[in-house]
């Protein structure tokens, strides 16, 4: 069968010369200026002029650099230094002791705690005010009478001291500003030691002002209101320091509170256990020194009645004569040993 002709080949049709496409960048062709090509008119194609290659090892032109300006300006205020940064974080640690600032779920242990530590002191003034007599708690006696709510109060709150910023590792960024080791351990302890004396002294100050309200018979109780408020500032330093450098020792909550009031309950046993073991053989001088074991006594034995001459507010009697010595060097090493265990601690942390 013979070959037909085919349809003209476009690629050899004469035309107008092919221009850039704005969109794709592929040659399209594009309107002539002139009247159409009829028969027997043909126009010249032109050929479009190719960019040389760059030769080869010379540096290709770098799109330049723009720079945004998106808003950001630098800090143009007072420096207020280390001193107000250290002020800062101590105040939001203690906001949030008590859960302020927090959701309102955290609020709920630390306020129903105080709340309950004011019950003796509501209790002392309602006698006061009914029968015209004292009240029935003394007011150096009142911690170690509570001292079940406050070691719960401190095994709640002191792991949220120390806990977040060791799970979520933002001591480094702590760190990076002019705030130091020791700044940041001293902010730590001071909020606690802050939330630890208003659970104590406002109990007590209630109740020394409803006295003087109602004005019972008997002597003024203002030596013994003092005498306490001297005391809940060593126990709250002393039971802060404890508290916190447990609770470190874990970047979990949860551990952290165990540990905490394992460690009283421990000690609360054992010095109950052992003193009542040694009484019913009649050594009630090595009972005296049993009752040491637990940190209310010891603070209760070495500020209160040693230093302060109140009466002791524990079962029996406390060392006496050479015993007071011992009992303030062991109140000033349990402080020592805490606060060099959260030295180290936080220097292992923030090394990490």
């Amino acid at each position: 069968m013979p070959d037909l002709p085919g349809p003209p080949d476009d690629r050899n049709r004469p035309g107008p010369p092919d221009q850039p496409d704005d969109r794709n960048g592929r040659d399209t062709p594009s309107h002539p200026a002139g009247p159409p090509a009829g028969p027997g008119r043909t126009r010249e194609r032109t050929a479009v002029p190719e960019t040389p290659p760059a030769p080869s090892g010379a540096p290709s032109a770098a799109p330049a650099g723009v720079i945004h300006d998106i808003g950001y300006r630098h800090y143009e205020g007072v420096r207020l230094g280390r001193a107000h940064a250290v002020a800062a974080l101590t105040l939001h640690t203690l906001r949030g002791v008590f859960g302020l600032g927090r959701p309102a779920r955290s609020k709920i242990i630390p306020f129903a705690l105080a709340t309950v530590m004011m019950f003796p002191t509501i209790v002392s003034i309602g006698v006061m005010a009914l029968v015209k007599r004292e009240g029935i708690i003394s007011y150096t006696g009142y911690a170690t009478i509570m001292q079940v709510v406050i070691a719960v109060f401190l095994a709640a709150q002191s792991p949220y001291t120390v806990a977040p910023d060791l799970r979520f590792r933002v001591l480094p960024l702590y760190l990076s500003r002019p705030v130091r080791l020791l700044d940041y351990i001293g902010a730590k302890v001071a909020a606690m030691t802050a939330a630890m004396f208003l659970i104590l002294a406002v109990p007590l100050t209630v109740l020394f002002v409803g006295e003087l309200v109602i004005d019972p018979p008997g002597p003024n109780h203002t030596a013994d209101y003092l005498t306490a408020l001297a005391g809940a500032v060593v126990l709250a330093v002393a039971l802060s320091c404890l508290g916190v450098a447990i609770a470190s020792f874990t970047p979990r909550r949860g551990l952290g509170v165990a540990a905490v009031i394992a460690f009283y309950l421990l000690t609360s046993a054992v010095s109950g256990a052992l003193a009542a073991m040694l009484e019913s053989a009649n050594d009630y001088t090595a009972a005296a020194w049993a009752w040491m074991i637990n940190p209310f006594f010891l603070v209760d034995a070495a500020v209160q009645v040693g230093l302060l001459g109140a009466k002791a507010s524990g079962p029996t009697t406390y060392p006496a004569g050479a015993g007071v010595a011992v009992t303030i060097l062991a109140v000033v090493a349990l402080i020592a040993l805490s606060v060099t265990a959260l030295i180290l601690r936080y220097r292992k942390a923030a090394s990490q």
